[in-house]
């Protein structure tokens, strides 16, 4: 069988011209949205109502099946293959955007309700019902990521550094197995390995914010430690050699040449490292605990933080439940906006950090 586009013949000056047919700009879509709109007549015929779930089942397939067996009929059996993987590529984006477009609807819903100056400026001590806010619980948020921060960010650099610059052997090979494993370990073991290690010092039933910050390091260090030594490799030789070849010592050469060119880069992983650790709950839960009033101090007591908050909120919410459930969802909001903010920033770091290369 040929797999050559249909053609027809067409009459000119010169004698018989073959002309490729094709379909219409936009009738694939419209193939596509009339395989979506069958879909859902067929999920109400089959569940006796609207359905969601089987309306997005039947209409991608009848769709695709549309747009391809019209187009390999039309334009052949090779322009027929293209759009029906052109069409497969994109129904599997669009059910991949379905989960993220619900979540941020209902958050942004449900969330709303409670995103006011009183979530922002009161804690819950002694409130029961209506009322109260996520003060101490934001308070420790920053409290935790930025103690996590100062703890994790100089030991994953300083790692990287020595993988990229210095380590050799087994031993490079070793640190990096031990990397990989850190990046794939549970946020909870994390919890269950700071609560073991303070335990042990302090005694069981210990819950300090520092704990906190210590189980987020077991998941932040191996983050770190991958971006910045991707970043560092980018950093060209040549600029390394030059700086060896005036007589800078190797330690400078890392910190005023490799360091400063790869900034923007260093940067903007350390940036999305705290995005990843911000929202962490599991280890949170055994280390820092919960609290209703407000505790600067991070190593002393208990310090509550957004995501323990909202999950308190939400299971143990009281009588009446729905005041609870709403300071829930405004927390889900709240984190989702400074995850964002600090996604932002990160692109910000990248665009005007980064070394210019044009002359």
């Amino acid at each position: 069988m040929s797999t050559q586009t249909p053609v027809r013949p067409v009459e000119s000056a010169q004698g018989p011209v073959e002309v490729h047919r094709r379909l219409p700009r936009f009738a694939p879509t419209g193939l596509y949205v009339a395989g979506i709109v069958v879909g859902a007549l067929l999920a109400a015929l089959t569940t006796g109502g609207l359905n969601i779930a089987l309306t997005v089942v039947y209409g991608a397939v009848l769709g695709t099946l549309a747009v391809w067996l019209t187009s390999r009929a039309v334009e052949g059996r090779r322009k027929g293959t293209d759009r029906l993987v052109t069409c497969l590529v994109t129904t599997a984006f669009v059910i991949a955007l379905v989960p993220l477009v619900s979540l941020v609807y209902t958050v942004l819903s449900k969330g709303l309700e409670r995103l006011d100056s009183t979530f922002f400026t009161s804690s819950m001590l002694g409130v029961v019902g209506e009322g109260g806010g996520a003060y101490h619980a934001i308070l420790g948020t920053l409290i935790v990521t930025g103690l996590t921060t100062v703890i994790s960010v100089p030991i994953g650099l300083m790692t990287a550094i020595y993988l990229v610059e210095y380590g050799s052997g087994r031993l490079k090979k070793a640190i990096t197995f031990l990397v990989d494993v850190m990046t794939g370990i549970p946020s909870i073991v994390a919890g269950l390995f700071a609560f073991a290690l303070f335990s042990i010092f302090f005694g069981p039933g210990i819950r300090l914010g520092i704990m906190g910050a210590v189980a987020l390091s077991v998941l932040m260090i191996p983050v770190v430690v991958r971006s910045a030594e991707e970043v560092l490799k980018l950093v060209p030789n040549e600029l390394r050699e030059a700086s060896y070849a005036l007589g800078v010592s190797k330690w400078r050469t890392i910190v005023k040449v490799v360091l400063r060119t790869s900034i923007a880069g260093l940067g903007t992983g350390v940036t999305l490292a705290i995005a990843r650790v911000i929202g962490e709950t599991a280890p949170l839960l055994i280390t820092t605990g919960l609290l209703t009033s407000t505790n600067m101090n991070p190593f002393d007591g208990r310090m509550t933080t957004l995501p323990v908050y909202a999950f308190y909120q939400l299971t143990q919410p009281g009588f009446p439940p729905e005041p609870a459930i709403a300071r829930a969802w405004t927390a889900a909001l709240v984190l989702i906006i400074l995850v964002m903010a600090l996604n932002i920033v990160a692109r910000l770091i990248s665009r005007f950090f980064a070394p210019k290369t044009g002359r």
